[in-house]
């Protein structure tokens, strides 16, 4: 029995039926509130800061976010027409194009798509809330912030009674409208703490390591739950973070931990088109299908940056929940065909 006036019914488990089970669940008719009010507050925060709305495509031909050594995502590939092309797993190349049209940055809230299996932590399908910004990585942790604030405040003023019931409390929303700037510390600060934590780190190869789940928790554990972590091993990231320039061995990248785990991704772009190819060659990446984003930089130079906000992991920390799964509408896992 759940201690909460509203709990989830777990019908991801039976994917034939669960359409059914929502029609008729408390869970998924305040889940519907929640949803309303990220999508109406995450408009309103860019269009106060001036910031343009991109309808892009969510088919690609240059898949971002699985690009790196150390990812633990891919891809999806589909044919269209005999055309091999791959499903968004993000369109960030498309806010820095953006950018370039709307200097003030431009957002998007929209499906992304991932290869691998969903569990308790990961969706197959997934919205995203991305913008891309002028400026460094320092001012771009600084929005975040302020964009997380603004949500929650949201949440409060406009679903207050909808949280209390899947969650328990508003609590944790009062507090991070009310709290100051997240502690940020680099990759290697968060490794030589976690040093007597086996398990903490994952090592791909030399200058190629990541932070574990469990590395995760022990951090948000040591921080009161919320901490950035800056500064990875460029290995470890997408090619497109930048180079740090005291330590071209680090990115001018950044994961906020709160909840799950990693709930945004954020960091610096390259400025220098030399720096772009550099990092492709680096990453053993083809230009390929990258020659229209260096293009770009060549004949467009911008310092910008970004970051991708998971909105059910966002949610997963909201509702104070411990599985994904269960924040999904409708349900959508890869090989398995699910109606509607």
């Amino acid at each position: 029995m759940s201690e909460f006036a509203v709990s989830a019914p777990h019908s991801w488990n039976s994917p034939e039926k669960h359409y059914l089970t929502v029609l008729q669940s408390p869970w998924y008719r305040n889940l519907v509130v929640l949803q309303d009010i990220i999508s109406f507050a995450t408009a309103e925060f860019w269009t106060r800061r001036g910031a343009r709305n991109l309808h892009v495509p969510i088919t690609t031909g240059s898949i971002s976010s699985p690009m790196g050594r150390g990812s633990d995502s891919s891809p999806v590939k589909v044919e269209l027409e005999g055309v091999p092309t791959y499903l968004a797993d993000s369109m960030q190349f498309m806010l820095e194009f953006g950018c370039r049209l709307a200097p003030s940055g431009a957002y998007y809230l929209m499906p992304s798509f991932r290869g691998e299996p969903a569990d308790r932590t990961h969706l197959c399908q997934f919205f995203h809330s991305e913008a891309e910004i002028a400026g460094g990585l320092d001012v771009v942790i600084e929005t975040v912030e302020a964009y997380l604030r603004h949500l929650a405040g949201a949440l409060l003023d406009r679903g207050a009674d909808v949280v209390r019931e899947m969650a328990g409390s508003t609590e944790h929303l009062e507090s991070l409208v009310g709290r100051g700037p997240v502690p940020r510390i680099s990759f290697e600060e968060a490794a030589e703490l976690l040093e007597d934590r086996p398990g903490s780190l994952k090592e791909i190869e030399a200058r190629c390591r990541s932070l574990t789940r469990q590395g995760e928790r022990a951090l948000m554990d040591l921080f009161g739950g919320f901490v950035w972590v800056t500064h990875p091993d460029h290995l470890s990231v997408p090619f497109y973070q930048a180079f740090c320039p005291e330590d071209e061995s680090k990115a001018l990248s950044a994961d906020l931990l709160f909840g799950v785990g990693e709930t945004v991704g954020a960091g610096e772009r390259h400025t220098e088109v030399r720096d772009l190819r550099r990092a492709l060659e680096l990453h053993e990446v083809s230009e390929d299908a990258y020659e229209w984003y260096v293009g770009m930089n060549a004949q467009h130079p911008m310092r910008t940056s970004g970051f991708g906000l998971g909105v059910e992991r966002f949610l997963l920390w909201v509702t104070r929940h411990d599985d994904i799964r269960d924040l999904a509408l409708l349900l959508r896992f890869n090989g398995v065909n699910i109606l509607p």
